[in-house]
This record gives structure tokens, C-alpha cells and sequence, in this order.
């Protein structure tokens, strides 16, 4: 009996390098045509973090050709400042992506920030006009990190219609998106979570699974088809204290036909597909010139 082969490992490092240069070439023809691409990031606070993200969402802007913008305040920044600031970048036409970077201080609403960003410059997709158009089919911002899971399960070219797949959480980031963006692709879809009363029935019928709960070992061996797909979402540290995801990457990567490593996997997607909705966002405001 011949032993199986380890799954081929998706990856995120290579596959964002190939969009971020695409990016880089349809910003440099926006330039050129006088629509420089534009990102405003807002940063409340100063939680470690956050700075470590949003210094790295600027670094990929100015490595691509977007015109950055980071504007960094107290904690003790009011709620109605913070939405008058935004409020003021709707209204300026060389930015076309807001972004403010979570979480936000007690104080200051989440919601009442996400639905203050004009939706033609939502590029997180957080909103819910931006959720609702994923919803029913129409041209939104998808929100980054599932945007960029489904970019990683093309890039196995894997054809998902007809197939099943799983998707292991239901947060408004990354479990119920990732669902609809699948349903679109014509995938049969299975949503678990917490309540779920026996994931491992669901995931082993599954030709793709994402796991996205934030919890160590949620996906073990013993629970995957053979041959499946496998993303993993997760971002969690082992005992050693070693960044690692949901998934036990050991295990099942012999028995998965594709699967994401963490680090190195969903990981850098989620800055590129930012990338990639800033873009989009403004030659959708150059068309409309």
C-alpha cells in the first residue's frame, strides 16, 4: 500500500506578491490618468497590535503606488470628532478607502464609526449596505480576509460548484461572508459554530473547509476528507508560544489535499485584498468623473 502524499501548501506569500504587483500596475495607470489611488487609516489609541497592522497597511500602500494617509489620535479622541474626521475624508476626493483600525477605545461606537465611512469608500466591506450588496449579488467591497480565502481556494484550481464546503464560525468578518462569497461560486454551503452538535459529521463530507474561531486544534486529522481543502483562518500561539492557527497543520495536511500554513498563509492576503478594493474603489470614482 502506497503511502498518501502531504497536501500542497497553499501559498498566501507568493500568491500576494502576484496581486499586489497587479495592484501596483493598475494604480501606476490611474496615476498616469491623473486618479492617484488613495487610503486614509485612522488609528484611535495605542494598542501595540494595532500600530504593528496599521504600520503595515501603510508599508504595502507605499510599495504599490496608493497614496497613504495615517492620521493617529489619543484614546481620549471624542466619538463626535472621530465621526466628523471621517466625515471630512468622505468628502475629499484623492481618498478613496477609509479605514479605521479596530478596536476602537469603550468610549467611541464600532458600529456608529463603520456606518459613517461612505459606502463607495468602505474597501473593509465592514458596513451593512457593504454586507447587504454581498448579500443579494451586488458590486461591493467584499471584507478582506474572506475576500482573500477565496482567492487562495482559486488559486488550487479547484472548481466549487457543486462541491461542499464547511465553514467552522459565523462572525460578521469572516464566518458569514466567507459563506456567501462560497454560495456564489455555487458551492453547497455548511455553516458551524459553537452550538454545532458534532462538527467532525460536517467537515468530514467537506470538500473545503475554512476554520476561522480563534481556537487551537478546532480541525484535527481524524475530521478531514481526504483530499479536501483546508484554509485556516485562525491566528492563536501554541504552548511554545509559536504563532499557529486553528488547525492542527501536523495532522491533517496528511490527509488534506491543499492546506494553508500559518503564518504564511490567509495571513498576507488580508492586507492585499485591501489593496486590491482601494484600487477598485477609485477606478469606480474615475469612471464616474
Amino acid at each position: 500500500m502506497t503511502e498518501r502524499p502531504s497536501a500542497r501548501i497553499i501559498d498566501g506569500v507568493a500568491i500576494s506578491r502576484q496581486l499586489r504587483a497587479d495592484v501596483a500596475a493598475r494604480a501606476g495607470e490611474l496615476t498616469r490618468k491623473g486618479v492617484r489611488p488613495g487610503l486614509a487609516v485612522i488609528l484611535v489609541g495605542e494598542d501595540p497590535a494595532s500600530q504593528v497592522y496599521v504600520r503595515n497597511k501603510i508599508k504595502a500602500c507605499e510599495e504599490s503606488g496608493l497614496h497613504s494617509v495615517f492620521e493617529k489620535y489619543d484614546a481620549s479622541l471624542s466619538q463626535d470628532d472621530l465621526l466628523a474626521r471621517i466625515e471630512a475624508l468622505n468628502a475629499d476626493a484623492s481618498i478613496h478607502g477609509i479605514l479605521v483600525q479596530m478596536p476602537l477605545p469603550r468610549h467611541i461606537d464600532p458600529h456608529r464609526v463603520i456606518e459613517t465611512i461612505a459606502t463607495a469608500k468602505d474597501v473593509d466591506g465592514y458596513s451593512t449596505l457593504s454586507a447587504g450588496e454581498l448579500m443579494t449579488g451586488l458590486p461591493g467591497f467584499n471584507p478582506c480576509t474572506p475576500y482573500g480565502c477565496m482567492k487562495l481556494i482559486a488559486s488550487t484550481g479547484i472548481e466549487l460548484r457543486g462541491k461542499h464546503a464547511v465553514v467552522i464560525g459565523r462572525s460578521n468578518t469572516v464566518g458569514k461572508p466567507m459563506a456567501l462569497m462560497l454560495l456564489q461560486q455555487n458551492a453547497t454551503v455548511t455553516i458551524c459554530h459553537s452550538a454545532t452538535a458534532d462538527l467532525k459529521h460536517h467537515t468530514l463530507q467537506a470538500d473545503v473547509v475554512v476554520a476561522a474561531v480563534g481556537r487551537r486544534n478546532v480541525l484535527t486529522a481524524d475530521m478531514v476528507k481526504p483530499g479536501a481543502v483546508v484554509i485556516d483562518v485562525g491566528m492563536n500561539r501554541n504552548d511554545e508560544g509559536k504563532l499557529c492557527g486553528d488547525v492542527d497543520y501536523a495532522g491533517v495536511r496528511d490527509v488534506a489535499g491543499f492546506i494553508t500554513p500559518v503564518p504564511g498563509g490567509v495571513g498576507p492576503m488580508t492586507i492585499t485584498m485591501l489593496l486590491v478594493n482601494t484600487v477598485e474603489a477609485a477606478q469606480r470614482a474615475a469612471a464616474a468623473l
